[in-house]
């Protein structure tokens, strides 16, 4: 059975090179990166030089990258650790409607906690108003977390103009940059503190990183022998961080890749746009590898059945809640009514997707559609 794999946006298979380099630190250099022997200090300088290649990445300073267990810690670090830090000065943090999980869940967990959140609408397209963040700042507020690029319909928030917004009322801005770390512009002066983790650029999973800025007052969430600057306890995981740094310097170095994967997402959505009664969710100016239409008339989680049946991996939106029958909060936010959004499918490419499985998928794709739309009730007259 031919075997197209089209959900990059939950995770990605492992580079060559990245696992290369990752060997070593998991069968010849062990040792604790804290110990002060040679095992220990050989593993200290990997991990330090992991960690500028990160920071340059961002032109962020090496001290200002924590590594985490990645996007997941990272996130909830950043609310939550940012709240209880700065409860003196307000209880006041604004996000979106169509944050990943962790973000919206630490939402609500802060306010169980006595803090007061604010959810902001989106257009059609899933961009935050500008002038709305303005509007909603108050004196209270301490806290501003906005994703970068959407991980279910790829829209990408232009972050220079949010940050300033949150300069110019002396507020604190977070972005969730998962989605979009390697694959668009992303800069430490657009932000206090980047979310980053390693398994969406072909790294290992279980790794990540939050960027804070210097001199950023946020709470310890993780306590112990003070690892990483006294700011995150925990041994580090050299493997996964080296894997990381690695996986980081193969995508920044291969540009060509982006092109390649925004042809083939253009000329994927140019196919399955013309299935009858499909729709694009989202902008047309989106994330290179993203991919969310939406089909009348059938379910999603049918669709990514037969898909699968056919070789084809997708999802219905973001992995950690597509076994969830709920329709996707993105695509409400979006104004989608429910039948649209249960009939969405997320492909995402990644640079080693080829010519061959786009056409495959465009082959298969409109077959199954038609024979759900045949047998599904919502697809009846």
């Amino acid at each position: 059975m031919i075997e197209v794999y089209l959900d990059n946006g939950a995770s990605t298979k492992i580079d060559p090179q990245v696992l290369k380099v990752m060997q070593p630190y998991l069968t010849e250099k062990y040792g604790n990166a804290s110990a002060l022997h040679s095992f220990g200090i050989d593993v200290k300088e990997a991990l330090e030089k992991a960690r500028k290649v990160i920071a340059d990445s961002l032109g962020a300073k090496h001290q200002e990258i924590i590594f985490t267990s990645g996007g997941t810690e990272s996130n909830n670090w950043a609310l939550k650790g940012i709240a209880f830090a700065n409860k003196e000065k307000g209880n006041h943090i604004i996000t979106t409607k169509i944050e990943h999980d962790c973000v919206l869940e630490s939402s609500k967990w802060l306010e169980k906690q006595g803090f007061k959140i604010t959810y902001l609408d989106v257009d059609a397209e899933g961009f935050v108003n500008p002038a709305d963040l303005e509007k909603a700042i108050t004196p209270q507020t301490i806290l501003v977390s906005i994703i970068h690029a959407n991980n279910e319909i790829g829209t990408i928030q232009d972050l220079s103009k949010l940050y300033s917004i949150c300069k110019k009322k002396k507020v604190l801005f977070h972005t969730d940059a998962c989605q979009s770390y390697t694959k668009t512009e992303l800069s430490a002066n657009n932000a206090d503190l980047i979310t980053i983790n390693a398994h969406k650029i072909h790294g290992p999973k279980g790794v990540g990183a939050l960027y804070i800025k210097e001199s950023t007052k946020i709470d310890i969430w993780q306590h112990g022998g003070g690892h990483e600057f006294k700011q995150r306890s925990g041994t580090e995981n050299i493997h996964g961080i080296v894997g990381f740094a690695e996986a980081v310097k193969v995508a920044l170095n291969n540009k060509k890749a982006l092109q390649k994967m925004e042809k083939l997402r253009d000329k994927l959505i140019d196919g399955v746009l013309k299935i009858k009664d499909s729709r694009l969710n989202g902008p047309q100016e989106r994330l290179v590898n993203n991919v969310n239409v939406s089909f009348s008339g059938i379910e999603g989680e049918s669709l990514t059945g037969y898909l699968n049946e056919k070789g084809i991996a997708a999802s219905t939106g973001s992995a950690c809640s597509s076994k969830s029958l709920e329709a996707s909060h993105v695509l409400l936010a979006l104004g989608l009514n429910h039948e649209q959004a249960h009939g969405s499918l997320r492909l995402t490419l990644s640079r080693y997707t080829t010519e061959a499985e786009i056409d495959y998928v465009l082959e298969v794709l409109p077959q199954i559609v038609a024979k759900l739309r045949k047998i599904s009730p919502l697809g009846r007259n």
